[in-house]
């Protein structure tokens, strides 16, 4: 029976440099989004952020910051800390020491952080950060929106922190080119829009990086799926059955991905291709490569077509594309009828057939002559398994079909279910309460895996009783 104990190396972990510029500099640990709003509403007759920003022109002043980059972080710590016990006298502003400390960490923030973000980046249990203007601050804890507490001074406060965090990784965002796609220096991806798109002011969207991939074990901990199927799809993975991840936005597809990378070879070179990188690949052999937008010319841009040719000509085992989402997918296909057999993708979509739909329609783009009979040909010979992700209304995660492609018939693309999650009902807490079952159909792959000397027991596909347990 197959295993999927491999852990997330902490190689990937990222820990930032002590000496470093600005931007980067490893920040102290933030206050509580409660703290903070509790800081806010200190002292009837002065702003706060009003405050925190005159002392922070202030310190620039009279700092030398030539030499930020050549100082410890303590020793900056100390002396931002006592340039601001002096202000906070000095200005008299009504702080006890322990919101005292919590201003000085705000001011060390926006000095070499990312602002009233670090506290928010600082705490796990937020998934998404999500920004509409400066006053206006959501963040998803648990499959939850939340309002936080945190705020910006105004929405020229809040573009020049979008501006650090896309100027870190070498890309722009003005008037011009008012959309753009970043990440963090720790791998969290950031999607910005700013006027004149953006009609409130900047709208910054956060899917935080986890330092600890999810493995299949606490998926099935968590629920997205019971083990019968966690042991099938790394038996699938494991014998190279190509797998494309469908699903909508924040349904774990990348998550999914990730942890299924645990099955692949530590023998087998991986190229990845992304927009904005992301993946938490668990193997030593993995070559990364992200698109580049044009420059202020409008050239210089590097599409994922063009990425996903060039892989081909690097000795890749399997190729694995972030997410599919134009013309590339003809090249995807391509790499996987030719001896790049176990190459994963995601791609948006509702359902198992819709995947299908949108993969066909991402080939035209591309301008090819070739039939729709030719374009379902190469998908229903390239695409062994289709694994749907959803995200349900209480905001858990969940895999709904593992849907096996099996052939063509003449011009229809055969699909057939093999595992699927049904919803029996929602509690009073709002808690989606549904049950995994077997189709009963014995899947095509088994035969493949059998080969190579990976054993499902039939009871698994068995359609009389649930997976697992129910949830």
């Amino acid at each position: 029976m197959a295993k999927f104990s491999v852990q997330p190396q902490t190689s990937e972990d990222y820990s930032p440099p002590v000496e470093a510029k600005p931007a980067a500099v490893k920040m102290p640990t933030s206050p509580a989004p409660a703290q903070q709003s509790k800081l806010q509403k200190t002292g009837a007759h002065f702003d706060l952020l009003e405050a925190k920003l005159k002392v922070h022109n202030r310190l620039i002043d009279e700092l030398d910051l030539s030499n930020l980059d050549k100082m410890a972080d303590g020793e900056l710590r100390r002396q931002v800390a006592g340039f601001v016990a002096q202000a906070i006298t000095k200005d008299r502003i009504p702080l006890s020491a322990s919101e005292a400390k919590t201003f000085t960490d705000d001011i060390l923030n926006e000095m070499l952080g990312l602002g009233p973000l670090e506290p928010l980046l600082a705490d796990d249990s937020i998934a998404d950060i999500l920004i509409n203007g400066y006053n206006q601050v959501y963040v998803e804890r648990y499959g939850e929106l939340e309002l936080s507490s945190a705020r910006f001074r105004d929405n020229a406060h809040l573009l020049r922190i979008v501006n650090k965090i896309v100027a870190a990784v070498g890309r722009r965002v003005d008037e011009s080119s008012p959309l753009v796609d970043a990440r963090l220096l720790d791998g969290s991806r950031v999607n910005a829009a700013i006027e004149p798109i953006a009609l409130d002011g900047p709208l910054v969207s956060i899917r935080k990086f986890s330092t600890k991939p999810l493995t299949l074990e606490k998926l099935v901990e968590f629920g997205a799926m019971p083990p019968e199927v966690s042991e099938f799809l790394y038996a699938a993975v494991q014998s190279r059955v190509t797998t494309l991840i469908s699903g909508g936005t924040g349904s774990g597809k990348t998550t999914l991905l990730n942890a299924l990378s645990a099955a692949i070879s530590h023998k087998e070179r991986l190229i990845t291709i992304e927009d904005a990188a992301e993946l938490q690949l668990q193997q030593p052999h993995v070559a990364r490569m992200e698109t580049r937008p044009p420059n202020l010319e409008g050239k210089g841009e590097i599409r994922q077509r063009e990425l996903v040719k060039n892989a081909l000509r690097m000795r890749p085992d399997r190729v694995i594309l972030g997410e599919v989402r134009s013309e590339e997918a003809f090249d995807m296909l391509q790499a996987m009828n030719t001896g790049h057999e176990g190459s994963m993708a995601t791609i948006h979509a509702n359902n198992p057939r819709e995947a299908i739909s949108r993969l066909e329609q991402m080939v035209a783009m591309g301008g090819l002559n070739i039939s729709q009979d030719a374009v379902r040909g190469q998908i229903a010979a390239a695409i062994g398994l289709i694994i749907q992700t959803q995200r349900l209304s209480d905001g858990s995660r969940r895999i709904t079909h593992v849907t096996e492609v099996t052939g063509m018939e003449g011009d229809v693309i055969q699909m057939q279910d093999i595992f699927t999650f049904n919803r029996l009902r929602t509690d009073e807490e709002g808690k989606v309460i549904g049950e995994f079952r077997a189709s009963g159909l014995r899947p095509k792959c088994i035969e493949e895996m059998q080969r190579r000397g990976v054993i499902i027991p039939a009871e698994y596909f068995d359609p009389s009783q649930p997976l697992g347990q129910a949830t």
